[in-house]
């Protein structure tokens, strides 16, 4: 409801603030607290060919993923044209449901995304040779019959549905290939298949929305799978240029369709879905005459806590918090330009107990705050496909004391409960949420260092994201894998000779199963020895001697963290703060120990000199 006077609004948005550090978060405060501005049901009320970008994607509110079960493949073998069922339920789950889907809605989702693998009805295969003549690109008829049964599923439960082509076998691999000729098949693949699907549900109202692809778009099309044996020639900036060609492709196939494509709500994807490869500037949305697209990118981080229990076990301590905050603030550049965001796959997966509510809590505020779509990554690990109710089951996951706060903070938050309320409205009570939440992490327990401090350490984001260690540029020995031993050091005087190391023997695995980022940093180096320069003098690999590739350089991102990157693929050039002692820059890299990306590493020790340039 609205209320009815300015004055009033502004005491109650007072008092809440002076309230707020004791909100719970799990308890929603009052969300209307603002006079005027756009109701959600005036937004619900209009066409939805009126719509723009930024308000449709209000009204999608909280989604779910039907994960594990459409896009579900012989991972490494084809085995194409079976049933449409045998895929559906390849990877553990029940037949899709009627009943399944109302039950997600009854949850509170009101945006269904339906990941499928399109190639699993294609009549084409992969020998031994890579023969890639005579390939068949047609989509089955029961494939594209069986997603259209699930869409009307949804669409049944008053749901809004996005379809995409998901990992699918890893062909997009012949993006990378060396061979131009692959890589245009690669093309003639994509075209296919999507002006199939487009074609297929054109007449559909723009309660479907088309994805381009899933986490392909980016390194992944430099993957060596069996479709590329020969695969992983993209350099950096042709990945980004590719994918901006193939964003392209998508919105021109789709538009070209005619029908209701014409102005359908399109969700292309960011770089490897990745926030910070995304708001990179080498990554550019596509050209679209309808002006009605929309960016998708995922939030899993950190990994270590969202994806595999041998991480850290806990999250909520402030630097944790915002971390978040900042990451999903900087997806705001692209809603300045009208595109609304949605960030298709979130969530923490295995991980349970009350920090997962603080989490989920602190993220799906931050999508009110900002207007994006939440679409929550669920294999039926949270949503039981056998009771359709937000109810762990217990053969899939461990159990998880918090479910009911979860269930219950899903259900309250149901974009239909919300249509008496305003949009300004709805943003208030987000930042009110977020002030909480941000208060109540000063009582988790941080590294905490004052600003005449310096320490350095080893930056580690290994073992497909499972196993890290203070990655970034703020000093947070408190963000380990667990089992992990760090050796950190403290830089007192300076000028000197140092020793850093990570010991992973006592992890999960014993080992780490190679790297996505490592670097050296030094904490608060730009500030108390301005211009200094690491000289690496040795690194042990498992007690050997490491194969260096290149020369390293000293540079910094923040003007506070001095850092050697060790292997990092984001960077494309040398940055302008980069120095070496000889101020010879010729050589240098940022991965020197690529050779390593994919080893089995125990221990890694560094020794650096310190110097005064």
């Amino acid at each position: 409801m609205r209320l009815g006077c300015l004055s009033l609004s502004i005491l109650m948005i007072a008092a809440l603030l002076l309230t707020s550090c004791t909100r719970t978060p799990e308890e929603d405060p009052p969300e209307d607290i603002v006079v005027g501005g756009t109701l959600i049901s005036e937004l619900a009320e209009k066409p939805l060919t009126e719509l723009t970008s930024i308000e449709f994607a209000r009204l999608m509110g909280y989604g779910i993923n039907l994960g594990n079960t459409m896009e579900a493949c012989n991972v490494d073998e084809r085995v194409p044209m079976q049933d449409p069922s045998v895929y559906e339920t390849m990877w553990g789950n029940p037949v899709t449901t009627q009943a399944m889907v109302d039950g997600m809605r009854a949850a509170g989702f009101k945006t269904l995304r339906v990941p499928v693998a399109w190639t699993n009805a294609m009549n084409f295969a992969v020998n031994n040779e890579l023969d890639y003549e005579n390939w068949d690109y047609t989509i089955s008829d029961a494939y594209l019959d069986r997603v259209d049964e699930i869409i009307n599923y949804a669409l049944n439960a008053e749901m809004i549905v996005i379809i995409n082509n998901h990992w699918d076998h890893g062909w997009w691999s012949m993006f990378g290939h060396k061979d131009e000729s692959v890589r245009e098949i690669a093309w003639e693949i994509y075209e296919s298949m999507w002006t199939q699907v487009a074609d297929r549900f054109k007449e559909y109202d723009n309660r479907i929305v088309f994805e381009s692809a899933n986490e392909e778009l980016g390194k992944r099309l430099n993957d060596r799978t069996h479709f590329s044996l020969e695969g992983g020639n993209l350099t950096p900036a042709n990945q980004y240029r590719t994918v901006t060609a193939i964003n392209q492709k998508f919105v021109d196939i789709v538009r070209d369709t005619g029908g209701n494509n014409a102005e359908r709500f399109l969700l292309v994807k960011g770089f490897c879905t990745d926030v910070k490869a995304t708001t990179d500037e080498r990554y550019v949305m596509p050209e679209d005459p309808a002006g009605k697209l929309l960016l998708g990118v995922h939030y899993y981080t950190p990994w270590s806590y969202c994806g595999d229990t041998s991480g850290v076990m806990g999250w909520g301590t402030t630097g944790e918090v915002e971390e978040m905050n900042d990451n999903l603030k900087s997806l705001a550049k692209f809603t300045e330009q009208g595109y609304g965001i949605v960030l298709g796959e979130w969530g923490v997966l295995d991980n349970v107990g009350d920090d997962r509510v603080t989490f989920y809590t602190n993220f799906l505020d931050l999508c009110d705050k900002y207007g994006f779509v939440p679409m929550l990554w669920d294999t039926g690990g949270m949503y039981c496909r056998k009771t359709n109710v937000i109810k762990q089951d217990l053969n899939w996951k461990r159990e998880d004391p918090a479910i009911d706060k979860i269930a219950a903070l899903f259900k309250s938050r149901d974009i239909n409960s919300r249509m008496d309320l305003t949009v300004e409205g709805l943003i208030a009570s987000a930042e009110i949420g977020l002030a909480a939440t941000l208060a109540k992490a000063a009582d988790k327990p941080e590294f905490q260092f004052t600003a005449d401090e310096a320490f350095a350490w080893i930056m580690w984001n290994g073992d497909l994201g499972a196993i890290q260690y203070s990655v970034g540029d703020q000093y947070r020995p408190e963000a380990i894998a667990e089992g992990l031993i760090a050796n950190d050091v403290e830089i007192t005087d300076g000028a000197g000779t140092y020793t850093v190391g990570l010991d992973f023997t006592e992890t999960a695995k014993g080992y780490s199963d190679g790297f996505a980022f490592t670097a050296l940093g030094i904490m608060n180096g730009e500030i108390l020895f301005p211009g200094y320069v690491i000289e690496i003098t040795e690194i042990l690999i498992n007690g050997e001697p490491a194969e260096i590739n290149g020369k390293f350089y000293t540079t910094n991102d923040n003007k506070v963290t001095t850092r050697v990157n060790l292997y990092n693929e984001w960077v494309s050039s040398l940055p302008g703060e980069a120095r070496t002692l000889d101020g010879d820059l010729e050589g240098t890299t940022w991965i020197p120990l690529a050779n390593y990306k994919s080893a089995e590493i125990k221990t890694i020790e560094i020794t650096f000199d310190y110097v005064e340039r």
